[in-house]
């Protein structure tokens, strides 16, 4: 365990500086023993009047220890804004669906969210694979209309 350390006495050591000048001095060892011995010493708190012993932790975090509890991460390369955008025109998109018909919108579904193809769809529906194209195409402009208002 790390020795806590004292602050020296800048007024010894600087004469001639302003009482300001020595409070930033004060302040500043301060801040770097918290940032040193605080943040990181783990130690015990002894209460007295309930004998009781209590462990404080350090407040630093290993990141093994981290990982080992599946803590998440922000990923560092996340765009706010994109991110930002991305939901807006998601929020857009489910309202634009609603707007669709029920074929419209099983046709929507089974290509972009079952995965199915075009012509898997033609087959489960019994049409050509042409008609499902190009009602994909036309459903997609509205969606784009939608989208831009």
């Amino acid at each position: 365990m790390a020795a806590k350390r004292k602050v020296p006495n800048y007024r010894k050591m600087y004469p001639a500086a302003s009482e300001e000048v020595i409070t930033v001095l004060r302040q500043s060892e301060r801040k770097m023993q918290y940032q040193e011995y605080d943040l990181k010493v783990e130690r015990f708190a002894v209460n007295e009047e309930k004998q009781k012993v209590f462990f404080i932790p350090g407040r630093e975090d290993s990141l093994e220890r981290m990982e080992d509890e599946d803590v998440q991460f922000g990923d560092e390369n996340t765009n706010v804004e994109e991110a930002a955008i991305t939901a807006i025109m998601l929020e857009k998109l489910l309202a634009g669906l609603k707007w669709l018909t029920v074929d419209e919108y099983e046709l929507i579904v089974a290509l972009f969210y079952d995965g199915k193809t075009e012509r898997e769809y033609a087959q489960s529906k019994g049409v050509y694979h042409n008609a499902v194209h190009k009602r994909k195409i036309r459903i997609l402009k509205k969606l784009e209309k939608f989208l831009e208002k």
